[in-house]
């Protein structure tokens, strides 16, 4: 668990690094915009790519915290047991849908590479911001593998952060 918690961490500093680059890239390029008439060129795909990259190695920290949206309305009044179980199975295709999107996206990444794309103004290969989304939705996968074995072995989510051993 220590591992996992300790990479989750790294994917998340890593991500609000490339989220506050693009910040600053960003106000640099409106302001050279609006007082010199000269915005950086590619500012708009460096944006778009280094978002996508900064939401998808922050999901992992996410996904250990828990931080998804529940809507308990119906569940409510349900015994823990209950709970436990449908969150497994929550969590369950959590997995199955972090699993596609990192396979697909890897297999984006190598057919982007062997099309040679690149972005429209800068020429970067557009094979490297796919690359970049996978090892991030990998990640989460596995730790929403995590959480479906614990909720079905009835032992606290709080060991995932390192709150309970």
């Amino acid at each position: 668990m220590k591992a996992l918690r300790w990479l989750t961490l790294w994917f998340a500093l890593l991500g609000a690094v490339v989220a506050l680059g693009v910040g600053f890239m960003t106000t640099v390029s409106v302001i050279g915009r609006a007082f010199f008439k000269m915005p950086i060129p590619g500012d708009v795909e460096l944006t778009q790519m280094g978002i996508a990259i900064a939401i998808s190695l922050g999901l992992p920290w996410c996904q250990m915290h828990g931080s998804n949206i529940i809507v308990d309305f119906f569940t409510q009044r349900m015994r823990e047991r209950q709970l436990r179980v449908l969150d497994a199975a929550g969590a369950a295709f959590l997995v199955a849908m972090y699993s596609v999107l990192a396979w697909r996206t890897g297999a984006g990444a190598i057919a982007v590479r062997e099309a040679q794309e690149t972005t429209m103004i800068l020429s970067l290969p557009m094979w490297w911001a796919y690359a970049w989304l996978a090892p991030g939705l990998a990640l989460a996968g596995v730790l929403a593998a995590v959480q479906v074995w614990l909720h079905l072995t009835d032992q606290p989510l709080a060991r995932m952060h390192g709150d309970a051993q």
